[in-house]
């Protein structure tokens, strides 16, 4: 699976020279998911980790419990793009014809396809540990995200999600054009590993980024941006401890239920 290719520039300067050059451009392609034989969702994403990614966007859609629900899964090029096909378990069949049945339309947000705001109210089923983890570590994990973003560094257009120990080390990360399709791929990288401190994403931190942080179980999330209404009132129902703005200098606590950081 490619995530970038090059590409001829002109660059242009104040001076009124001009030179060719090459860039990186990150690889944006649209990948078709399919449960269970039926179509779920096209996603524009970078089409690397789609396995990860698979068994991340089941756990988050809540069309599969725990990652023994996901049977089976197929990912390969097509002449279009990409085609994930995601074999569910027996009992959680009806799950996705249920949704299918509902769906008005297809995006890279899974909210965005919900039919009614009632379906928004999906249940969290348990709420997070207590993060054990200081501010210094999350400076030091702040600090060395950057090595961790080959991707990103090569064409400046992707999003990370990482996860991080007590310590602050990064023990795993991924990127995407996508920011919920990075974090989606952490998620399910996760879920059959370790669990982790903390998890950080470099993005704005939405109610969906909050939603699937809770579904991974992640004690505690951490992100670059700045947060909405809607996801902080969601941290705060369920007990997620949230910062943002987090940067080398400072950071904003926004949710603290365990009073960890004064």
């Amino acid at each position: 699976m490619t995530a970038s290719r090059c590409e001829p520039t002109l660059i242009l300067r104040p001076d009124g020279t001009a030179d060719a050059g090459t860039r990186a451009i990150a690889i944006e392609a649209p990948v078709a998911i399919e449960v269970d034989g039926l179509g779920y969702a096209v996603m524009m994403m970078t089409p690397a980790d789609l396995e990860v990614f698979a068994l991340g966007f089941m756990l988050t859609e809540r069309l599969a419990d725990t990652p023994a629900d996901v049977v089976d899964v197929d990912a390969f090029a097509a002449p279009a793009g990409w085609i994930v096909r995601i074999t569910l378990a027996d009992h959680c069949r009806g799950r996705i014809q249920d949704r299918v049945r509902h769906r008005t339309s297809d995006t890279s947000c899974g909210l965005c396809g919900i039919a009614s705001l009632e379906q928004l109210v999906r249940p969290v089923t348990r709420r997070p540990p207590r993060p054990a983890v200081t501010a210094g570590a999350i400076f030091a994990a702040l600090g060395s995200l950057r090595d961790h973003q080959r991707l990103n560094v090569a064409t400046g257009a992707v999003h990370a999600a990482a996860a991080a120990s007590a310590a602050g080390g990064i023990v795993a990360a991924f990127e995407d054009v996508g920011r919920h399709n990075a974090l989606d791929k952490l998620i399910g990288h996760q879920a059959t590993t370790a669990p982790a401190a903390f998890t950080l994403v470099t993005s704005r931190i939405s109610f969906e980024m909050v939603d699937k942080a809770l579904v991974s179980g992640t004690p505690l999330l951490v992100g670059i941006s700045a947060p909405t209404s809607l996801a902080i009132e969601h941290a705060r129902d369920h007990g997620l401890t949230l910062i943002a703005l987090a940067r080398a200098d400072a950071m904003l606590v926004l949710n603290d239920p365990w009073q960890l950081f004064g």
